[in-house]
């Protein structure tokens, strides 16, 4: 869908020289003398790359609108994660590029959002938390109940974080799967 560069939103995806790229930050210039303009930085959403671009105001330019599909994570072989598709079961399979650092919080039968451009997966999102067990973590030190200190536990998935003095092995507690933080006791 052709748009006016006005128009552009942080967040938006836009068709620009052959590629996909998502905006990330957007400034508007009206220089004293000549045109107005926008300043977009964006990112490449297949291999990450940035682009600085300027587009005049009244420049058209091309908005992408992908598909989301509510999809179910069912198993990983290899570098390969299966989704099946939770309206006609139809199950589909996305590489662990397009993935990324999220893969760390999949759990099977996990409910994600999948992003579509041409019947082809673009990235995923995760719920913004999950509830994970501890499986190991270190003693509380005596006296440091009443500050806020944190000592490091392993969850079952394998990753560390950091949980305040009081939480112990076998508890569950919910974690941010935006940047893996503790959030509290489950």
């Amino acid at each position: 869908m052709k748009i006016i560069a006005n128009n552009i939103n942080t967040g938006n995806i836009l068709e620009y020289k052959g590629k996909l790229w998502r905006v990330s930050k957007l400034s508007h210039t009206q220089p004293g003398k000549g045109g107005a303009f926008i300043q977009a930085e964006m990112k490449d959403i297949i291999n990450g790359t940035k682009l600085n671009e300027r587009f005049r105001s009244s420049e058209n330019v091309e908005r992408v609108v992908l598909e989301e599909k509510a999809m179910q994570y069912l198993f990983s072989d290899g570098d390969n994660y299966t989704f099946m598709d939770m309206t006609n079961y139809e199950q589909i399979e996305i590489n662990e590029e397009t993935i990324g650092e999220q893969k760390v919080w999949l759990t099977e039968s996990m409910e994600v959002k999948v992003s579509f451009h041409e019947e082809k997966p673009l990235s995923i999102e995760l719920p913004k938390h999950v509830i994970m067990t501890i499986v190991e973590a270190e003693a509380a030190i005596k006296g440091q109940t009443v500050t806020s200190s944190y000592k490091t536990s392993k969850v079952e998935n394998g990753q560390t974080v950091m949980v305040p003095q009081f939480i112990e092995t076998g508890e569950k507690i919910v974690i941010s799967t935006i940047d893996g933080t503790y959030v509290e006791r489950a």
